[in-house]
This record gives structure tokens, C-alpha cells and sequence, in this order.
């Protein structure tokens, strides 16, 4: 959970998920405040998982105690997906859909308890919306939301409608607007990243959005990119890592090394095309670093097909791991298939994790001696081009410097 706000009276929002959510809950808060609203908390919630649900309702109960006269707007995912749950509770004075949550009229106050509308008939574009993190260091640009697939597994797409994309020339301006405001990074970010443009006319796709958005902002230090599915991922995209502006560094929705589980998972990748895609961004970028989302403990999932799954780590050359112990969310496929043991799922989702610190700490071992280029962020940190973490001392944020690795901590490396 991250939350924004600052003052005690002020317009604070609690958000939970992803980087999207990120984004859209800096929308909220300055739309809240220039409606002049105050001593409003926005809980932006996640569905991803039951747990996440869970969190956000413990969430808005402990924030009642804690600011009795508050009024509590509950908005995201979750909210979305299951209104009514969220309007029985007493705490809550207001839920909002997340069609609804990026509308500044939303935020005048007053109007209906509960306002959500059908996600799966939303046709428009998303409004382009941008959040600045760690001073003029980085900024998020969203570009995309929703999601055309169905996996087994995932509630997400009903709380998020169909994939739609921002037009490319919407997202230029953007880009030019963020590095002309001095943001030095610009992380785009999506549902479904890679499905980008498929809603639009003429079908642009990610890497060609990528190559104008480098072209139209030439001053940008560094493009960065959220989470990807390799299966989508166009030739134009894979081509544009030779261009050193875009940073060297994936985040992949793979969730399983193994094939049956895979297939089970309705996913459009096997095993063999997460390696390939891999292989064939180290032949351009050989520096190029990969995290992944991986599932644990998946319906029908046995141990060999576990097996299967750490032994992806080295066959693509992960470097570290988003680990998900399996939570069947009601209403979707896999929330029918036969479980493993709570048990079970719980040891294998450790040894994933454990896999994912060796196979950091290996990179960070290697990072050792060398002369990284780093961006400087609040509380003495930064990050190297890989998006590795790196202990900087005392240096303000938004500095582009280089420094020499003395060793890590296991989690991040440390500078001299």
C-alpha cells in the first residue's frame, strides 16, 4: 500500500496494485483538491488477489479509527468488481468505479452512494494521465488500460473493461511535456501493456510507439518499460532495445515454467517462447535484465511442473522474482479447478522466493567493481539503468552520476 497526502485535513490516498493505480490515484488526489475538498481519504483498491481485497478492507477500517471525521471513497479494482461489499460497510461514505475515478466532476462531492458503471461496454480511450515520483526523477505515463484476454486465473479484465489505448500522438505530447517539465525517466505503463494500439486505427503496437516517443522527446534521458507479456511483444519493440535511451530492463508476466500449467492458465505463451524472447533481447542488449511474475501452487499443479518453474529462472536468466501464491478469486476458471493443499502452496511459493533472492544476489555479486550510471532518488538511493536499487548516500534526487559498486546487502547494491 502506498499513500499520498500529506496533511492531516488534506486529500490522502491509499493505493493499492500497480503501477497503474499509481498514476490514476495522483489524478485523484489533485482533481479531489481542486475541488476543494478536504479530509477525504481515496482508498484505490486491488482485486489481483483475495488477499489484496482483504488488505483494502482492513485498510479502511483502521483509517476510520484513525480519522473518525474522514470521509472514505472507495475506488479501483475491487470496488469495480464488487460495489455492494464495499457500500455495506459502515466506514465507507462513498464507492466509485474506475471509469468514474479519473472524472474531476467525480470529485466535487455530493451525488449517488455508489457510482459504477459497466467496465465492459467502456469503447473510449483513456484520459492520458502522468504521476511524478522522487521529485522531477521519474514519471509514470500511462498509455493503456484494460485487457482483451481471459486467463483462467485473473479477475482483472472485469475490473478493468476492455484493452484501450491512448492515440500515439496524445502520448508525444505527454512525453514532451513530462522531460520539458525536467522528469529525467518515463516508465510507461499499462494493464496490458503489449496489447497497445490494438483498439486503435491502423493498429500502432508498443514498439512503435516506443521508437516516436524516443524520436519526439530526444532530451529524455531514459524510457523505461512496466510489465510485458512476451507473447506480444512486435519485432519493432524487440528492435528498439539496441537504442540506448530505452533502459535494459523487463519485467515479464510469465507466471509458470510449465506447459500443462500454462495451458490450464489460458496463457498465449509456452515455455519455449518466454526463453526465445529472452535469448533474442540478450543477442541485441546483452546487459538486459528480466523479472518475472510467477504463480505458485496453481490448480492441479505437481511437483515436477514446480520444478519446472525454478528451473526457468535459469533458462531465461531471470534476476528476480514477483512471487503470487495462488488465490482463486470467485468467479474466474481456475477458482473451479482442484487445489493444491494450503499447505503445499505455501512451501512453493518459499522456494520460488528463494530462488528469485539467489538469482538477485548472484546479479548483485556481479555488479561488483564496476562504474554504473545512476539516477538519484529520495532517502539516499538510486537506480542503475537495470532498475537495480543502489545505496548512494547523501546526494539529492534527480542526479544522473556515476558511481562505483563496493559490494550489496543481498537486496541492493552499495556505492562507494
Amino acid at each position: 500500500m502506498i499513500p499520498r497526502g500529506r496533511e492531516p485535513q488534506d486529500v490522502e490516498v491509499l493505493t493499492f496494485g500497480c503501477r497503474l493505480n499509481l498514476v490514476e490515484s495522483e489524478a485523484m488526489r489533485r482533481a479531489a483538491l481542486a475541488c476543494g475538498r478536504t479530509n477525504l481519504v481515496i482508498v484505490n483498491s486491488c482485486a489481483v488477489t483475495a488477499e489484496a481485497v482483504r488488505q483494502a478492507r482492513q485498510t479502511i477500517r483502521r483509517t476510520k479509527r484513525e480519522r473518525p471525521g474522514a470521509e472514505i471513497v472507495v475506488t479501483g479494482c475491487a470496488a469495480q468488481i464488487d460495489p455492494h461489499r464495499f457500500a455495506a460497510m459502515p466506514e465507507v461514505f462513498r464507492v466509485l468505479g474506475n471509469e468514474d475515478k479519473t472524472d474531476p466532476a467525480s470529485w466535487k462531492g455530493g451525488g449517488v452512494r455508489v457510482k459504477v458503471s459497466d467496465i465492459m461496454t467502456a469503447r473510449a480511450a483513456p484520459k492520458i494521465l502522468s504521476e511524478g515520483i522522487e521529485d522531477r526523477t521519474r514519471a509514470f505515463l500511462a498509455v493503456q488500460t484494460g485487457c482483451d484476454h481471459r486467463c483462467t486465473f485473473c479477475i482483472i479484465p472485469f475490473g478493468r473493461g476492455p484493452s484501450r489505448s491512448v492515440p500515439p500522438h496524445e502520448v508525444m505530447r505527454a512525453a514532451e511535456r513530462l522531460t520539458s517539465k525536467g522528469f529525467r525517466e518515463i516508465v510507461l505503463t499499462g494493464v496490458d501493456l503489449t496489447s497497445y494500439g490494438t483498439d486503435l486505427c491502423g493498429a500502432p503496437a508498443l514498439g512503435a510507439l516506443v521508437k516516436a516517443i524516443l524520436r519526439a522527446a530526444p532530451e529524455l534521458e531514459r524510457l523505461r518499460l512496466s510489465s510485458i507479456d512476451c507473447i506480444e511483444a512486435d519485432e519493432d519493440l524487440i528492435e528498439a532495445f539496441q537504442e540506448p535511451r530505452l533502459m535494459p530492463h523487463l519485467h515479464l508476466s510469465l507466471q509458470s515454467g510449465d506447459d500443462i500449467i500454462l495451458k490450464r492458465m489460458k496463457r498465449r505463451h509456452r515455455r519455449a517462447d518466454a526463453i526465445r524472447f529472452c535469448a533474442a533481447l540478450r543477442r541485441r542488449r546483452p546487459e538486459i535484465v528480466f523479472g518475472a511474475d510467477v504463480i505458485a501452487g496453481f490448480p492441479t499443479e505437481a511437483d515436477a511442473m514446480l520444478e519446472n518453474t525454478l528451473a526457468l529462472v535459469a533458462d531465461c536468466g531471470l534476476t528476480h522474482l514477483h512471487v503470487f501464491p495462488f488465490s482463486a478469486r470467485p468467479g474466474t476458471p481456475a477458482a473451479k479447478m482442484p487445489p493444491v493443499a494450503p499447505e503445499i502452496v505455501k512451501a512453493r511459493a518459499k522456494r520460488l522466493r528463494e530462488a528469485g533472492a539467489a538469482a538477485l544476489r548472484k546479479h548483485l555479486d556481479a555488479q561488483t567493481g564496476q562504474t554504473l550510471p545512476v539516477l538519484t532518488e529520495r532517502g539516499g538511493t538510486g537506480r542503475t539503468e537495470d532498475f537495480t536499487r543502489v545505496k548512494v548516500g547523501d546526494i539529492p534526487p534527480s542526479q544522473m552520476i556515476d558511481v562505483v559498486i563496493a559490494g550489496n546487502d543481498g537486496k541492493m547494491l552499495e556505492a562507494y
